[in-house]
């Protein structure tokens, strides 16, 4: 009997140490690799939304990306003259590629938009490929001047927003159409109801190839954030900030058009038609993200 009870004292004594050694190696692996708690553990800042925001004449995608959820909205639209200015699309995809690689870049109280392509169309007068495309992309041969800067109506976009629309409107020494109406054309219907759901705090329209900065203006004048983001890209990118566009008349321009809900909206030229001079605009970008950033 008593060489029973000695057994089960030895086996109940075993027990306990095997416990004791478990929770030893518990409580020091949580010592060397703490848990985070629930609260603690961060969201995913490089998440993207991918939004088809409307169709194009020929029915083409026009899309839109958000990247971050800040309640400061800033947008970024590229090819609104398609494939004429083919590098604006090009940069706008840069920008997202920047984005995907950094997405800490963008401050928290920000979040972005990028339309890349807002003419698909024109694109594809200049493009071959459909959809994203690269520099092996573009064809060697030189184009006639304006290719591909209209949609497929023949119309260009940048004259069919309801800011001082009239049917015919002027591109350098030329007559162009402008629509049969402000936003009579879907590419231009597609920004403006992206606009006014995304609501925006500023926006920055991608061109090419002046080599500055424009600020934007309606009825009412130029819009005091206007003027300073204007200053802040121009600064940090080194494009010649310039107030007002008056090498000839623009009417129906989608920054006028902004300009008259009360978005600031500014121009960013580049200084060709063959480069996206992404390291001049990643500083403007910076700039503007210190600009609204806390």
């Amino acid at each position: 009997m008593k060489a029973l009870v000695s057994k089960r004292a030895l086996i109940a004594i075993g027990t306990l140490v095997a416990v004791g050694i478990l929770v030893f190696v518990f409580f020091s692996l949580r010592e060397v690799t703490p848990v985070k708690e629930a609260e603690e553990i961060e969201k995913p800042t490089d998440a993207v939304t991918h939004k088809i925001i409307g169709k194009s004449v020929e029915g083409r995608n026009i899309d839109a990306y958000i990247y971050g959820d800040g309640k400061t909205r800033l947008l970024f639209v590229g090819g609104i003259h398609g494939g004429y200015e083919w590098n604006s699309v090009l940069l706008a995809y840069k920008f997202m590629d920047y984005l995907k690689e950094n997405p800490e870049i963008i401050p928290k109280n920000i979040s972005v938009a990028i339309i890349p392509s807002a003419n698909p169309d024109g694109m594809a007068r200049v493009i071959p490929k459909e959809g994203r495309f690269s520099f092996d992309d573009v064809p060697a041969i030189e184009l006639p001047n304006g290719t591909g800067r209209f949609n497929a109506n023949n119309v260009d976009l940048n004259r069919n927003f309801d800011c001082k629309w009239k049917p015919k409107g002027t591109w350098k020494n030329k007559i162009v159409s402008a629509g049969t109406s402000a936003f009579s054309e879907p590419e231009a219907q597609a920004i403006r109801d992206f606009a006014q759901t995304y609501s925006p705090d500023s926006v920055i329209f991608w061109h090419s190839q002046a080599n500055a900065v424009y600020a934007s203006e309606c009825e009412d004048g130029i819009l005091p954030k206007t003027l300073d983001i204007m200053n802040a890209y121009s600064r940090a990118s080194g494009y010649t900030a310039i107030k007002k566009f008056d090498s000839y008349e623009v009417a129906g321009d989608a920054e006028g058009w902004l300009a008259s809900i009360n978005i600031p909206a500014i121009t960013v030229e580049l200084s060709t038609h063959e480069t996206v001079e992404w390291d001049r605009n990643l500083a403007g970008i910076k700039a503007l993200f210190r600009y609204y950033g806390l």
